[in-house]
């Protein structure tokens, strides 16, 4: 079974290629941001990855001033045979206007221990005014089944430099790949997040709320246990170097 890779979200990257704080590289016009996250949970398009454990991830992006950028992620792992993974990634954030902004890219997985579930992708996003519209598309998965993954997410401002994070999204397989106590299958399942992000103490602290509207028969069958896919509080910090 293929399961869904890292979420890291374009979103994060148009704000990479552009964070102020990040370590530029001489006058050559690039920068690098590496971030260090601890979380109670590694939840990816609504479904954890590490059996509801504790993961700690590593993330860097390598930015240009023309908006190309180079990502590495990786992160414990506990589904199948693998126990880590990793991904990488090359996009091209697009300013458009004042709050608009245009991304595009691909992403490669990979899994260690279980090369079976390594698979590549599409991805895009238009984001104006904090809102994002994205989508990320794979005819990778196996046996070259096709994967779309698509969302719309929303991001504001809230007192005492809070920010809210809000979004609903989609996944949708060409086969069934889900299935209830009676037998009967679906290809596609929806998930949404809401999340309170801060900084402080020179960290950044978030809390998010996620859940899938699976239940525990299909998450079942999908991941091999039932309770991967229901509500669940995540909690996580990080540090960006």
């Amino acid at each position: 079974m293929r399961f869904s890779g890292s979420i890291i979200t374009t979103a994060a990257f148009c704000l990479a290629a552009t964070h102020a704080t990040a370590l530029p590289l001489s006058d050559s016009g690039f920068s690098l941001d590496t971030t260090l996250t601890a979380l109670s949970d590694y939840r990816s398009r609504g479904i954890s990855q590490t059996l509801g454990d504790p993961a700690l991830q590593v993330t860097s992006v390598l930015s240009h001033e023309s908006g190309a950028y180079l990502a590495l992620f990786t992160s414990n792992y506990d589904l199948g045979k693998a126990t880590r993974e990793w991904d990488y990634i090359a996009g091209w954030t697009i300013p458009l206007a004042d709050e608009v902004a245009l991304d595009l890219g691909w992403a490669k997985y990979e899994y260690h221990g279980e090369s079976a579930q390594n698979y590549s992708e599409y991805y895009g996003s238009l984001s104006a005014y904090g809102v994002t519209l994205g989508a990320h598309y794979s005819d990778d998965l196996a046996d070259k089944e096709s994967y779309f993954y698509g969302y719309l997410g929303y991001s504001v401002a809230l007192p005492f430099e809070t920010t809210l994070d809000l979004r609903y999204a989609r996944s949708d397989y060409k086969d069934e790949v889900f299935f209830n106590t009676s037998g009967k299958g679906r290809s596609r399942y929806d998930d949404w997040q809401v999340s309170l992000s801060r900084a402080w103490l020179g960290l950044d602290w978030k809390a998010s709320y996620i859940d899938t509207n699976l239940s525990k028969s299909e998450c079942l069958s999908y991941s091999g246990y039932d309770d991967l896919c229901g509500a669940t509080l995540v909690a996580e910090v990080g540090k960006t170097f």
